[in-house]
């Protein structure tokens, strides 16, 4: 998100770019228009000396025809100067109004919402909320102010329709990449984001390795089935680390053959490894779960000791587990988020891996070991069971949250000023990324240019958003008709 910058610098830097780009633009125009008139010239040479070495033609035939050359040329001249000024109304529409400046008014400073005592509590949360609310706004608003001119300019590079691109706009330029037009400072907070996501996890790797080793000492010196049990989780989270990297690395594999294979991308290949994962995870522990059983029937066995080693490396797991959670609590990217939980449910779970064996061998409770390993495998199979679920349930199509659904509909009140309303938006789920479906409103009478233009800029905006994987805009004229989709498509199948 954009965070509490204001929009007004940006906005203004952004408009003055725009301007630059539209007086490029018709810089081009002039460009163009020399370069008609040389092939008018050109054109009239050659046949000029097409009639000299055939002196049997008939003049009267060349200057006819002469004439409908330079009738056709002024009347494509004059549709790419209609077609330039229709894109230039529309971006002049799109960003008006447009200043975040006017949002921050509502906005309440954290720092006064910590000095709220807990009677206050419900309040706190409510602005904290608006606060969140401002932020998704004003993101939209940067996206907006900065692709709307772009897109717009990118839009007919081919407007004689021979075949050849005649000019270049930006998204020609970038080969579709919508995060190179975006501001700096957005471009620049998303870098940032993303090298401390890579760092936060490339340092909880390096952990998870040594404390693996050291647990698997600390096992191998005990027969504790509860470290047992936090040994198999720890191995299983460094695969689980490792497949989510792998899984990663294939989507950002930029191959010929593998967009062919997959057009939509491979976003999807992170939580279907994740899927499998958890499966991994659910048997792994199924199979402590019954050992913790069988130890629990006679013949009964003596309390296990815990060595120093085993000891130390416990707690040397619970102080680093907690202080990389709390070091990772502050940077909001979702892959962090989810670090920040998974440290959280690790400290829970090595504490009472070591609690469990440690006050069953001082209290002489033979029982108490097996018990705390079958009570941890519950705790693992819940969690990875409920894990399960929600990536099945994403890939299955599961709609968007309320405050992400809210985002999409202020990007879609960003483009009412050219557009009628909107029929529909439905925003969904395709593993973790999201899809979503705008059917925008338009007169009946509207151009076919500028019914394209509006549904291409709301398009690629939407899929600036970094959540975002695809976005489809539909035109319709009605406000009540046809849903736009077939409802009996999974009977059918």
């Amino acid at each position: 998100m954009v965070g509490k910058r204001s929009l007004r610098k940006d906005s203004s830097q952004a408009l003055g770019h725009s301007s630059t780009r539209r007086r490029h633009r018709h810089h081009v125009d002039d460009m163009e228009d020399g370069m008609s008139a040389c092939r008018r010239l050109l054109l009239r040479r050659r046949r000029r000396r097409h009639h000299q070495h055939h002196p049997s033609s008939l003049p009267g035939r060349f200057r006819d025809e002469d004439d409908d050359d330079d009738d056709e040329w002024e009347e494509e001249d004059d549709r790419m100067t209609r077609a330039n000024r229709r894109r230039d109304q529309l971006t002049q529409a799109l960003l008006h109004g447009i200043d975040g400046d006017e949002l921050e008014r509502f906005r309440v400073p954290e720092s006064q919402l910590k000095t709220m005592g807990n009677d206050k509590k419900a309040i706190r949360e409510f602005y904290r909320a608006q606060n969140s609310c401002l932020d998704d706004w004003r993101e939209v608003d940067a996206v907006v102010v900065a692709l709307a001119d772009d897109v717009l300019d990118s839009m007919d590079p081919d407007p004689d329709g021979d075949g050849d691109q005649e000019r270049c706009g930006a998204l020609q330029r970038v080969q579709g990449n919508l995060a190179e037009l975006l501001p700096d400072e957005e471009r620049n907070r998303r870098a940032v984001a993303a090298r401390r996501a890579a760092w936060a996890i490339n340092f909880n790797v390096v952990a998870n390795v040594l404390l693996l080793a050291g647990k698997a000492v600390a096992a191998v010196t005990t027969g504790s089935l509860s470290l047992v049990a936090s040994l198999v989780d720890s191995a299983l989270d460094l695969l689980c680390t490792l497949i989510v990297w792998s899984t990663n690395r294939l989507v950002l594999w930029r191959l010929s053959a593998l967009r062919r294979r997959f057009p939509v991308g491979r976003r999807r290949l992170e939580p279907v490894g994740i899927l499998v994962f958890s499966i991994i995870m659910i048997i792994s522990f199924l199979q402590i779960l019954r050992e913790s059983v069988s130890r629990l029937m006679p013949p009964h066995r003596q309390p296990e000791a815990l060595g120093v080693v085993a000891v130390v490396t416990m707690v040397a797991t619970v102080v680093i587990k907690g202080a990389i959670g709390l070091a990772c609590r502050p940077v909001r990217a979702p892959k962090v988020q989810a670090l920040v939980q998974d440290c959280k449910t690790d400290v829970v779970f090595n504490s009472l891996s070591l609690l469990f064996p440690l006050v069953g061998h001082r209290a002489g409770i033979w029982w108490l070991d097996p018990l705390g390993a079958g009570l941890l495998s519950l705790f693992i199979v819940y969690d990875w069971g409920c894990t399960s679920v929600d990536n099945v349930v994403r890939l299955s199509g599961e709609a968007v949250a309320d405050d992400t659904l809210r985002k999409l509909t202020y990007l879609a009140w960003r483009f009412s000023p050219v557009v009628d309303g909107f029929k529909s938006i439905v925003a969904y789920h395709a593993g973790d990324g999201v899809w979503v479906e705008f059917d925008v409103l338009l007169g009946e009478d509207t151009p076919l240019g500028r019914s394209h233009d509006i549904a291409e800029t709301l398009q690629y905006c939407a899929e600036a958003l970094p959540y975002v994987d695809r976005a489809f805009v539909t035109t319709d004229y009605a406000a009540v008709g046809p849903t736009g989709h077939a409802l009996d498509t999974e009977r059918n199948h």
